[in-house]
């Protein structure tokens, strides 16, 4: 056992047996570096990752590596969930150095933390032109040794890159609706009118640049770009990277036509997924839309749902070490030939119009094969987004079960991952919560308890989601620059405090904290909520010119911020029939908030009408008469 062993995270877990003297990133390994004046290998991963098993089962188990690790350097593992601070400043330093990233991430540091040496997975003997991680080993420890004074001036020019990356200045070019038009070109170019989805091989599912789509299709009545969403939506089902049988998506696809998957299934894509599929059904009215939001639900319920409430992170890539082994099948196994993909190891994958009947037969036998491994710890900002999901779901599809699993989320949420002073924890597991909460935990939550207020008109889950973006706004707001850091103030000092503004693949906390700013904005008549989400787009604005695809969710923001403001103050039970009617439509902007309620300026003043429901209709908090017949609106 090494000093991983007293850990919670599965995947630093997985580590703790390794003949490896790995540290947990903390004072003690920084100190034992400069005492002993030696460099810090820094493995940044996580449990689902497959490359991650195969370096782990090449390199950290085998002795004669370990041993070298040990006698060279100090070594130090971190769980990327965890620690996405880490994450991000060093994979930025990665990705300047070599032009890649990507998880195992291997990243050789000063003493005093500063990247100097990295890349990604290497192999245990020479392979393609890559060097065998014990010659990476013994060279970068001579070059430590040999050539300080290179390696002192390399770092130090790295840092100051990934420090710059966080100082950019606000651009002061106007802020029109023409960002969207070119944003919308801009996602055209990379379209694939063939298989959907953007660029090519390998295919992540564009949750955020598919609802931007939306929204613009919707704002404009452009074809193209619900055909794209369309086209995309289509394309990730046919089979592979969606799972066919037990529903849910799996990573993503190493091919063009979403077919051979990396096999992990995570909580954030599914969660992204499902209002994406919801949205989709919603703007189209196709069936097969509604469908995939059904079975992703239930597949989040059935296999990542903790007793506590909360969500779990992640299904592993493998089974018993073999990628893919519970989710491929051979002919043998009783599946139609004419269903059979070919994958790896004389098993195939599964592809096409599966008949319900045989989904099911083959969903029960799958069943009773091992599972992956599961990571159980909760993460405070995929759970923000699975509550979105669960919340918005189960009030479309009329599904209260969902709702009732969104209310035990939102419980969750401020129960064991808050602490007494009202902060968010970053993770919990086996009881324990533990690590700051970061800016995308705060901006996700925050917009999972408003959306849960919506699907329950319960004014708690609205006040909830205003404190905790205040305290966002208060915690991880740059006064200087605009925008909001990813770390809070006060928080562990590293060698660059990082500010990401770009989709990685989930919403980044400045795109969804300048999304529910704007929201509570308008409920709450808040300029000074809305000059803080303003902020960020002036930050962001020469970025999404260069690479729309990766700014997706904030253009969702954007769209909202351009779109006339239409607020709904529902005085009186939520399932009510003028409630719902008031609801019905796909309105992605319409703000909504649940009343009565004086201490919430919308709300103010505004009551039920002859003891009945009413619905209030208003623009900048002027408001039509109230309405308690569904006909009326």
């Amino acid at each position: 056992m090494n000093r991983l062993a007293d850990e919670t995270s599965p995947y630093l877990l997985q580590h703790a047996d390794n003949p490896v003297q790995w540290y947990p990133w903390g004072p003690e390994a920084l100190e034992r570096a400069r005492r002993e004046d030696k460099p810090i290998l820094l493995s940044i991963g996580y449990s689902a990752c497959h490359w991650c098993h195969v370096m782990a089962h090449e390199s950290f188990e085998d002795p004669a590596t370990a041993a070298l690790m040990n006698d060279l350097f100090v070594n130090v593992k971190v769980d990327r969930e965890e620690r996405p601070d880490l994450d991000a400043v060093y994979m930025e330093a990665v990705v300047a150095m070599t032009g890649s990233g990507g998880w195992p991430m291997t990243v050789f540091l000063t003493p005093e933390g500063e990247p100097f040496i990295g890349g990604t997975y290497f192999p245990p003997e020479p392979r393609h032109g890559i060097p065998s991680f014990p010659e990476v080993l013994r060279q970068v420890s001579d070059l430590y040794r040999e050539r300080r004074g290179d390696i002192v001036r390399q770092a130090r020019a790295l840092t100051e890159a990934v420090q710059s990356s966080a100082e950019a200045q606000p651009s002061h070019d106007p802020l029109t609706e023409s960002l969207l038009r070119e944003a919308a070109s801009g996602h055209r170019k990379q379209f694939d009118p063939r298989w959907g989805g953007f660029g090519h091989a390998p295919k992540f599912p564009p949750a955020s640049s598919l609802e931007f789509l939306l929204r613009f299709h919707l704002r404009t009545g452009d074809a193209d770009a619900l055909a794209m969403v369309r086209a995309t939506l289509d394309g990730m089902v046919l089979g592979g990277m969606y799972d066919l049988l037990g529903g849910g998506f799996h990573r993503y696809s190493v091919d063009e036509r979403w077919l051979v998957p990396h096999f992990e299934k995570m909580l954030y894509d599914n969660a992204l997924l499902v209002p994406a599929y919801l949205h989709g059904w919603l703007v189209t009215g196709e069936g097969r839309y509604r469908r995939v939001v059904e079975e992703t639900v239930e597949y989040m319920l059935r296999e990542l749902r903790l007793p506590e409430g909360g969500f779990a992170s992640a299904q592993d890539a493998d089974t018993d070490g073999v990628e893919g082994l519970t989710f491929t099948w051979t002919e043998e196994e009783g599946v139609p030939a004419e269903l059979l993909q070919p994958f790896e190891h004389g098993r195939s994958i599964i592809r096409g119009d599966v008949p319900d009947d045989l989904r099911k037969r083959l969903f029960e036998e799958r069943e009773r094969r091992p599972k992956p491994a599961r990571d159980d710890k909760a993460i405070g900002s995929w759970n923000g987004l699975a509550l979105a999901a669960l919340a918005e779901a189960g009030r479309r599809l009329d599904r209260e079960d969902w709702i009732d699993a969104a209310v035990a989320l939102g419980e969750f949420l401020l129960g064991p991952l808050s602490g007494s002073d009202g902060r968010l924890f970053r993770t919990y597991r086996a009881g324990e919560a533990k690590n700051t909460g970061f800016l995308e935990d705060y901006a996700d939550v925050a917009n999972g308890l408003y959306e849960l207020h919506v699907a329950t008109g319960d004014l708690r889950w609205l006040r909830e989601a205003n404190r905790l973006a205040r305290l966002a706004v208060e915690l991880f707001g740059d006064e200087e620059r605009g925008g909001f850091f990813l770390t809070p103030a006060g928080g562990e000092v590293l060698v660059a405090r990082p500010k990401p503004l770009d989709d990685h693949p989930t919403p980044s906390g400045n795109s969804m904290l300048a999304y529910v700013l704007l929201r509570l904005a308008r409920i709450y008549g808040d300029d000074e909520l809305e000059r803080r989400a303003v902020s960020v787009f002036r930050l962001a604005r020469p970025l999404i010119e260069r690479a729309p695809t990766a700014f997706g969710h904030l253009l969702c923001a954007l769209d909202l911020w351009f779109s006339p403001p239409r607020e709904l103050a529902i005085v009186g039970d939520p399932h009510s029939e003028v409630a719902r009617a008031a609801l019905a439509p796909f309105d992605p902007n319409a703000i909504v908030a649940f009343g009565p309620a004086d201490d919430v300026p919308l709300l103010a003043g505004k009551r039920l009408v002859d003891g009945m429901p009413a619905v209030y209709v208003c623009e900048r908090f002027a408001c039509r008469a109230p309405v308690t017949e569904p006909a009326a609106l």
